[in-house]
C-alpha cells in the first residue's frame, strides 16, 4: 500500500472503532492492520496500536501470530506493545514464548510488558522463569521487574514464594514485596523483609537489606546492626549503607566500632561514609533520636 492508502485505512479504521462500527469478524481487514504496524511513520504504528488495543480480543490472534513468526521486528515489537493495550490472560503462554526465544531485544522487552500489564495471571509463568536454571540473568531480571510491577496484585504468590528453593525468586521476590510495602505500608510485608535479612543467600541478604534502606525502616536497624558483624564483605557493606539511609542515630556506634575492626578496604570506606552522613545528620538534628 502507498502512504496515502495506508492513512486513508487508519482514519477510516479509527473512525469505525470510535463509532463501534467496526466489523470484528472481518480478519482480513484485522491481519491488514497488524502489517501496517511495520509502517515506517511510528504515529502510523501508534495509530494501528491503539485502533488494534480497542478492538481486543478479536485483534489477538493476528497479534499473537506476527509476535511469534512475522520476519520484520518492527511488526513484532508493535504486536506485543498492542497486546499491553489488551492486557488478554489467555496470550500469557506465547508472550512467553517471545520474551524468551525472540532474538530482538525490544520484542524481549515489550513481551515481558505485555506479561505485567496482564498481571496475575503471569506470575506463575515469571516465577517459573526465575527458578530455572537454562535461562540468562538478562531474562531473569525481565521477569523481577514484572513481578515487581505487579505487586499487590501478586501478593499471594510472594509472600508464599518468599521460602522458595531457588535463590534466584527468592531475590526477586523481595524486589516485589519491598513494592508491595511501599504502596501499602503493610507490616506483613516489611516483617518478611526483615527476615529475609536471615536468608542463607548473599544476594538475598544484601537485597533485603538495600531495599530496607530505601524504605528507611527503622524496625529493621537491629537486625541490619548484627549483619556489620557477617562473613560476608558484601552483606555488611549492604548494612553500612542501609543503616546510612534510614538514619537512625543508635546506628552511629555499632558503625563506629565496625568501622574499627573491618579489614577490607572498600568496605572500610562505605562504614565510613555512613558515620560521616549519620554524625552529620545528628549535627543537624536529622533523624530518629528515639
Amino acid at each position: 500500500m502507498f502512504p496515502e492508502e495506508v492513512d486513508d485505512f487508519l482514519a477510516l479504521a479509527r473512525q469505525e472503532v470510535a463509532e463501534q462500527t467496526f466489523d470484528s469478524n472481518n480478519s482480513q481487514r484485522l491481519q491488514l492492520m497488524v502489517e501496517c504496524l511495520g509502517d515506517s511513520r511510528g504515529m502510523v504504528r501508534l495509530g494501528f496500536a491503539d485502533a488494534l488495543g480497542k478492538i481486543g480480543k478479536p485483534a489477538t490472534p493476528f497479534l499473537l501470530e506476527a509476535l511469534l513468526h512475522h520476519q520484520d521486528p518492527v511488526v513484532r515489537r508493535a504486536s506485543a506493545k498492542t497486546l499491553t493495550l489488551i492486557a488478554d490472560p489467555e496470550t500469557v503462554s506465547p508472550l512467553v514464548e517471545a520474551l524468551l526465544h525472540d532474538e530482538d531485544t525490544v520484542v524481549q522487552g515489550s513481551s515481558v510488558g505485555a506479561l505485567a500489564r496482564i498481571g496475575k495471571a503471569s506470575v506463575p509463568a515469571l516465577l517459573d522463569i526465575l527458578a530455572s536454571p537454562k535461562h540468562p540473568e538478562s531474562t531473569k531480571g525481565h521477569a523481577a521487574w514484572a513481578l515487581a510491577f505487579i505487586g499487590t496484585e501478586a501478593k499471594e504468590y510472594l509472600y508464599r514464594e518468599i521460602a522458595s528453593d531457588s535463590e534466584s525468586v527468592r531475590s526477586a521476590v523481595v524486589g516485589a514485596i519491598a513494592k508491595i510495602a511501599q504502596d501499602t505500608e503493610e507490616e506483613e510485608a516489611f516483617e518478611l523483609l526483615s527476615n529475609a535479612l536471615n536468608d542463607t543467600s548473599e544476594t538475598v541478604c544484601c537485597e533485603a537489606a538495600a531495599v530496607l534502606g530505601n524504605l528507611a525502616y527503622q524496625p529493621a536497624v537491629p537486625r541490619l546492626v548484627e549483619l556489620l558483624h557477617h562473613h560476608s564483605g558484601e552483606t555488611r557493606k549492604a548494612a553500612a549503607l542501609s543503616l546510612m539511609k534510614i538514619k537512625d542515630i543508635k546506628a552511629l556506634k555499632p558503625l563506629q566500632a565496625s568501622l574499627e575492626r573491618e579489614s577490607e578496604a572498600g568496605i572500610k570506606q562505605i562504614i565510613n561514609l555512613a558515620i560521616t552522613q549519620l554524625a552529620g545528620n545528628r549535627e543537624l538534628g536529622i533523624g530518629n533520636w528515639e
